[in-house]
């Protein structure tokens, strides 16, 4: 079963695609551009259509989504945590 989704091995996170998603989870990933799999664990709870790390991320780093910048890292993310709000900032303000 695929729990996560990613455009292109390049990206740092890709997106959960199933409810239900806890910590320790053992997760299934699909790199789409590559067609290859993944496994990473959930180190948070993370809802459907949010987000996962899928490599470690250090403060004011870039976070590559679809192949695009999405955003600035304001607090370390390590593999398996969810990224959102409380870890990403836009840098449009």
């Amino acid at each position: 079963m695929i729990h996560f989704i990613v455009h292109d091995e390049n990206d740092s996170v890709g997106v959960i695609v199933v409810e239900g998603i806890t910590a320790g989870d053992s997760l299934e990933g699909w790199i789409m551009d590559q067609q290859k799999d993944i496994q990473i664990q959930a180190k948070d709870d993370i809802p459907i259509g949010h987000k996962l790390a899928i490599t470690d991320l250090a403060e004011d780093d870039t976070v590559i989504k679809y192949g695009t910048d999405i955003g600035r890292v304001v607090a370390p993310i390590s593999i398996g945590e969810h990224v959102h709000v409380h870890n990403v900032k836009t840098k449009r303000w």
